[in-house]
């Protein structure tokens, strides 16, 4: 599970840190809340853990923000203040969830998971751009009545396009969503997939959604191709 831990004071940042490592969890952590905005829009979090005492922009702040970004990753505020104004804040700001200082560490373990797992249940429902349709549980793909037999790579991919519908995506960002990390054939590959997708989802249909933006990547249409 990948977390992005946004909080300042240094020796909590280290102590959850090295707690979550512990427990499995991938953490990586920003020291403000325009650092953490930043982070949050850049790369794809299981789970977001927030301080809502900040420098700059606080965890209020920082969560608008990142909900205005798109950001969809489930957010639990960590929070020194008990007032249910504050609390009210947060939830109304976007977070998902918060957890009052002191807390024990099993609690926020617990917390965790289940907002992930509760994410984990939002990513699977379909997804719907124009005429394409993709059930991720079924690991099916349309293109209004017609089903199109894609490859698990070619879901993993299209998936990425359609939940981000007239939006740019790198050639690296769509290599973070659908390939390891230390993917060594990465030079052409993206391309290669792409022209696959269209082949199965475009051509067949006399439609084109999948556009190339020269010198910055490809692009779903919102219209998902006419």
């Amino acid at each position: 599970m990948r977390v992005l831990l946004v909080e300042d004071e240094v020796k909590m940042a280290a102590l959850l840190r090295r707690g979550l490592g512990e427990q499995g969890f991938a953490v990586e952590v920003a020291g403000t809340g325009e650092e953490g905005v930043t982070m949050a829009t850049a790369t794809p979090y299981d789970t977001i853990v927030l301080d809502v005492m900040l420098p700059g922009i606080d965890g209020f702040e920082a969560c608008r923000r990142m909900r205005a970004q798109r950001v969809g990753s489930p957010v639990l505020m960590l929070t020194a203040r008990g007032a249910v104004g504050d609390r009210v804040a947060g939830l109304d700001g976007g977070a998902d969830d918060y957890l009052t200082k002191p807390f024990s560490f099993a609690e926020l373990l617990a917390r965790l998971r289940a907002l992930a797992r509760r994410g984990q249940a939002e990513e699977m429902a379909p997804v719907e751009v124009g005429e394409l349709r993709l059930d991720l549980a079924a690991r099916q793909a349309w293109r209004g009545e017609t089903e199109i037999e894609l490859s698990a790579k070619e879901l993993t991919l299209l998936e990425v396009f359609m939940r981000n519908p007239g939006h740019v995506l790198t050639r690296t960002r769509l290599l973070e969503h659908a390939w390891e990390y230390d993917y060594e054939h990465r030079s052409n590959v993206i391309e290669v997939y792409v022209r696959y997708l269209r082949r199965k989802i475009d051509q067949p249909f006399r439609v084109k959604s999948l556009e190339t933006v020269r010198g910055a990547g490809y692009r779903l249409r919102k219209d998902g191709g006419r």
